[in-house]
Formats: structure tokens, C-alpha cells, sequence
């Protein structure tokens, strides 16, 4: 239900004038309708699963600095006017403790002065005076990154260094230019960990996390209750930071192929499962959309993990559906309607749906996601 000062204007919480019940029924029902498109009647579905408000550990915050006035926070609702934020119902408990330190902190950046060459002998001063501020509240603290087009002077490191020695809540704060950059840990007090299946995992800068560690578990609880007995050889495709892989490695009986695009975030995967000497993950970078796996290359695996980006992965699932080793998917999804574009790609090959669990991480918005088993 709306108790938070910021709705309508903030365009972050759509459904918030629901009362609980109103909007668990209209999530679930959007959700059915989408599903109705599958190729298969008589689907079984699971509890649904509700992450509440209070529990979001990563957020992405604008900042703007106009005549001296900085507004730090969320865009308004279709418009890209920000409104200032003291606090989010939605975040977690530490994020919200520090939005007015980490406020101020962007606001003291802005006052330092920018000497840019503008061309040979030629150069102008000017302030930083837009960009985000990234947050992620990880196990042991907050991971922050500010992204502006802009390079760090030596005052701003200064402040940087003093904002993090004097804030205990606060373990690292990196730099980039874009979402595109690696981020420069300017720094760091210790590493930011998140805990996945009782590990501590090394997380990069600005990196994919699931949005919530509530959320994170009813993922993983599916994943393994969907898994059952089966053991052996398996592949987690599009497998981030190692979310799925950890605790299927619990098993020892289990070889564990995580499979993923992003080089830097397969860094730090890699260098988690050496700190916790973790013999039965295999980590490997693959481009999966454009080099799906084939069937010589699936004929190890009975069973495939898969967590894809919003618009799915058909060509990867085509491969899947073709391969006669294969004969259990889990597949994760953040997408529906992709989903039943790839789920009818399975179904079509004699694949069945054993059960589909609705899950909502991200409360008061029309976001869905799901978990399904697929059977041979």
C-alpha cells in the first residue's frame, strides 16, 4: 500500500497505491497472461513468491548540480526531472542511513573545479556537475561508484579518501566515465563481498547482482528443488557472479561449467572459487548469443542451468532443444514474454514443463520473473 511521501511524482513504484492483496492479484494475473501463450495446457504452478518492501541492496541514483543546488535521487515519473530523495522504501536499511552522507559527498565533489585542454595550449575549467551515484549494500558494507564523463583530480581523490575513512559503512568507492568503463577502485578498505551459499563472493564494481538477498535465495531454493537428485555434469549458462553455481557445487558429486560474456565479472568469479579453494566449478567466457554451445559441445550435460538477459536466448535454446544428452532445463527468467518465445522452442521439441514459479523482486512495479523446470 503507498506510504511513501515520494508517489506518484517518483516514477520508481508504479502499484504503490494498491492495498497488498489488490496488487498480489493483479501481478499474478498479468503474469497468467502471459504464460497462457505457452504451447503446453495443464501448467503446474508453484507458491508464488513476494520479496517485500526494504530489501533492494543496489540502486542507481542521479545527481544534478544547478546553480548550486544538487538534487540527488530518482528520475520523476515520465519526465527525466529528478526528485530528491532522504529516504526509499524500498532500499535497504544501510543504503537509507547514508543518503544524506553520500549527499554530501557528491555535493563537495561538484565545488571542485575541472581543468580540461580543449585544444593545444588551450584549456577550461569546469565543475562536475551531473552523473550517478551506484550503490550496492554488500555483506560487509556499501559499495559505491560514482559515474561521470570526467577525470578525478587530485582534490577529488582527497575528498573520495575522506568520505571512506570517515563512514564505517562504506568499504569501497571505484570511478568510471560510463556504464561501459571498468571502474577504478580509488578506494578500497576491504573487498566487497556478497554470501552465496555460506561463500563470501568477491563482487566487481557496478556489477549484476540479483536486486535483493531475499530475492537471491528464492532463486536458488527453486533452482535447487527443481535440480532434485539429478547430479553430474551441469551448465550454468549467463551465470553472473556465480549465483546458481555455488550452491550446486555444494553437492560434490556435482561439475559445475559456468558459462558467461563479461570478462571483468569472470575475474572476480574465477578468483572467488580459488579463495574458497572450490575444486568442481569450471569458470569459462563464451559470448553466448553470438557462439551459443552445440550439440557437440552440450553432449557432456543432462541437465543446463540458464539465467538470460530480458530478451532471452533463443539461438542458445534452439541448441538445447536439439541436443539428445539434455534432458533437464532450469531455466531463470526476468522476462516472461521472452520466456515463452524460448519455452515454446523446448516445448516443440518434446520438452514438458514440470512447474513454473512466479516470483517478485521488484515490488510496486509491473516487473515479473519466474523459475521453470523443464523435462524430457
Amino acid at each position: 500500500m503507498n506510504n511513501c511521501k515520494f508517489f506518484p511524482q517518483c516514477g520508481g513504484c508504479l502499484l504503490r497505491n494498491l492495498e497488498d492483496k489488490e496488487y498480489q492479484d493483479k501481478k499474478i494475473s498479468d503474469f497468467r497472461k502471459t504464460i497462457a501463450f505457452l504451447k503446453q495446457e495443464d501448467i503446474c504452478f508453484g507458491e508464488e513468491i513476494f520479496i517485500p518492501d526494504g530489501q533492494r541492496r543496489r540502486a542507481s541514483f542521479t545527481f544534478l548540480l544547478n546553480r548550486g543546488a544538487l538534487s540527488l535521487g530518482f528520475n520523476q515519473a515520465k519526465s527525466n526531472d529528478i526528485i530528491s530523495l532522504d529516504k526509499c522504501n524500498l532500499l535497504t536499511p544501510r543504503i537509507n542511513k547514508n543518503l544524506a552522507v553520500i549527499e554530501a559527498f557528491v555535493k563537495e565533489i561538484c565545488q571542485v573545479k575541472v581543468t580540461k585542454k580543449v585544444k593545444a595550449k588551450k584549456f577550461t575549467t569546469s565543475n562536475i556537475f551531473k552523473g550517478d551515484i551506484l550503490v550496492c549494500d554488500a555483506y560487509n558494507g556499501l559499495d559505491i561508484v560514482l559515474e561521470c564523463d570526467s577525470e578525478l583530480s587530485y582534490d577529488h581523490r582527497c575528498i573520495i579518501v575522506e568520505f571512506v575513512q570517515g563512514n564505517d559503512d562504506v568499504v569501497r568507492v571505484s570511478h568510471r566515465k560510463n556504464a561501459t568503463d571498468s571502474a577504478e577502485a580509488i578506494v578500497e578498505k576491504t573487498k566487497p563481498v556478497i554470501k552465496v551459499a555460506d561463500y563470501d563472493i568477491l563482487i566487481p564494481a557496478g556489477t549484476f547482482l540479483q536486486p535483493s538477498e531475499q530475492g537471491q535465495s528464492a532463486l536458488v531454493n527453486l533452482v535447487l528443488k527443481y535440480i532434485g537428485e539429478s547430479k553430474g555434469k551441469i551448465a550454468d549458462l549467463f551465470c553472473g557472479v556465480g549465483t546458481f553455481s555455488y550452491p550446486l557445487a555444494r553437492t560434490i558429486e556435482n561439475k559445475i561449467t559456468a558459462i558467461d560474456s563479461s570478462k571483468l565479472l569472470l575475474q572476480g568469479f574465477t578468483a572467488s572459487v580459488n579463495k574458497n579453494m572450490i575444486p568442481n566449478i569450471n569458470v569459462q567466457e563464451k559470448n553466448l548469443f553470438k557462439y551459443p554451445l552445440d550439440e557437440k559441445e552440450l553432449k557432456d550435460f543432462t541437465t543446463i542451468v540458464i539465467d538470460p538477459p530480458r530478451a532471452g536466448c533463443s539461438a542458445q535454446i534452439e541448441k538445447i532443444a536439439n541436443a539428445d544428452s539434455v534432458s533437464k532445463v532450469v531455466y531463470v527468467s526476468c522476462n516472461p514474454k521472452s520466456f515463452v518465445k524460448d519455452a515454446n522452442i523446448l516445448i516443440d521439441a518434446g520438452f514438458k514443463i514440470a512447474e513454473i514459479t512466479f516470483v517478485d523482486q521488484f515490488i510496486y512495479s509491473n516487473h515479473s520473473e519466474l523459475v521453470a523446470l523443464f523435462e524430457k
